[in-house]
């Protein structure tokens, strides 16, 4: 259902048990799976969760299903399958997809990776991995494409629910400063078909098959269709499964978990029929999130040459980069380890595959006496390296050299 780098939090159980009440959603994805499998079939669960598309993969007919979560909701996953007899056809592999290899290629794969929108940490990457190494040819993947749409949406409770705060002045506080890093974060948000001031355009397809790449951007233009007030972009997708599966969060359609993305301006904008809205919108992935840019230009329909707004947004701007770190990040600079690099630099030499975890937290309390009180903190300190570092024990098969 979803999965994350090492570097993300992982959902709630919670959160696994509201997608699978997203009927719109699992009924789709029932429908392109029962398609895809036939009697002996290999599928592939990218991101399992607690395991409810690989569990219907073998009640639909699957000889194997490899059910791949790095998360501990895995364990959960192998409680349900033994519920559901059929723990003996199912390979659960904690690990993250890119990590594993397989003894045999899969005649599907099915995951779910987004988050809000398509574009989400490594969802684009983990495909094109598994794509090339784990699908078998002439194999399916589920979902097959994702379009993404946007249009300019007036939705003043929104606008006005993040700018409001850092606009009223409490106790006489001039607090606008951080008006420019609000407007510079896109947020969930919901709206109503009637709320949207242009017509739809599609930005951009995500074609699975095909896809290399993990950035998206594209350039829309809009004529406004009717007098509102413009507070920015929403930005939503349709997804096709299969031929026949598919659902959408576009505006009207009935909610489902994902939502739709808010991009706002930097101010509202009154507009006007005939007004000409030129947006460019991008995301661009880097390390493990997005950096997403929009910029628009607003120009008045009776005045061509008269531009009502012209902004150049960016994710970028939303976070207070303090200058301290800009420098640290620069290519020139020239790092030293802190105490606590210190400190992780030795337990993690110390993991190799001779030393047990008491044994490294005995050694870092010896060489950081002050650091430690108790014996108890140095091993939990190495116990989450360990987690996060460590090779991992799995049915899956580390790629050599990793």
């Amino acid at each position: 259902m979803a999965e994350y780098s090492n570097l993300t939090a992982v959902y709630s159980i919670a959160s696994y048990g509201e997608m699978i009440a997203d009927r719109a959603r699992v009924d789709a994805y029932a429908r392109a799976l029962r398609q895809a499998i036939r009697p002996g079939s290999v599928v592939v669960d990218i991101g399992t969760g607690v395991g409810f598309f690989a569990v219907l993969a073998c009640k639909l007919g699957a000889r194997r299903v490899y059910a791949i979560e790095p998360d501990g909701s895995i364990e959960l996953a192998r409680a349900i399958a033994a519920t559901n007899g059929c723990a003996d056809r199912i390979e659960f592999i904690q690990q993250m997809s890119t990590e594993v290899a397989l003894p045999e290629r899969a005649d599907v794969i099915v995951s779910d990776l987004r988050g809000i929108l398509p574009l989400f940490q490594r969802h684009i990457p983990s495909i094109v991995d598994a794509r090339r190494r784990l699908l078998a040819p002439g194999g399916q993947l589920i979902p097959a494409r994702d379009t993404l749409w946007a249009a300019v949406v007036e939705d003043p409770e929104g606008y006005q629910r993040r700018s409001n705060p850092w606009n009223a002045h409490p106790f006489e506080i001039d607090m606008s400063a951080g008006q420019r890093l609000v407007t510079n974060t896109w947020i969930k948000r919901r709206a109503k078909p009637e709320q949207l001031l242009v017509e739809p355009r599609a930005w951009g397809t995500l074609d699975y098959a095909n896809v290399v790449e993990p950035d998206l951007r594209g350039d829309i233009e809009w004529t406004v269709d009717r007098v509102g007030t413009g507070h920015g972009l929403l930005v939503w997708f349709d997804a096709v499964l299969a031929d026949g599966a598919r659902f959408s969060n576009a505006p009207g359609e009935p909610d489902l978990v994902y939502g739709s993305a808010f991009f706002p301006w930097t101010k509202p904008v009154a507009l006007e029929a005939g007004d000409r809205v030129s947006v460019s919108l991008s995301a661009d992935l880097v390390g493990a999130d997005y950096v997403w840019r929009w910029n628009a230009r607003i120009l008045a329909g009776d005045q061509p040459r008269s531009a009502k707004a012209d902004f150049r947004q960016s994710s970028f701007f939303g976070v207070p980069w303090s200058r301290a770190r800009l420098a640290r990040q620069r290519s020139d600079h020239v790092p030293t380890l802190d105490e606590d690099g210190r400190i992780d630099r030795l337990m993690l030499s110390l993991m190799d595959g001779e030393h047990s975890l008491a044994q490294i937290a005995d050694e870092a309390m010896k060489q950081f006496p002050r650091r430690f009180a108790e014996a108890r903190e140095a091993l939990t300190r190495a116990s989450r390296l360990s987690l996060t570092y460590g090779r991992r024990p799995s049915n899956g098969t580390i790629r050599p050299g990793e």
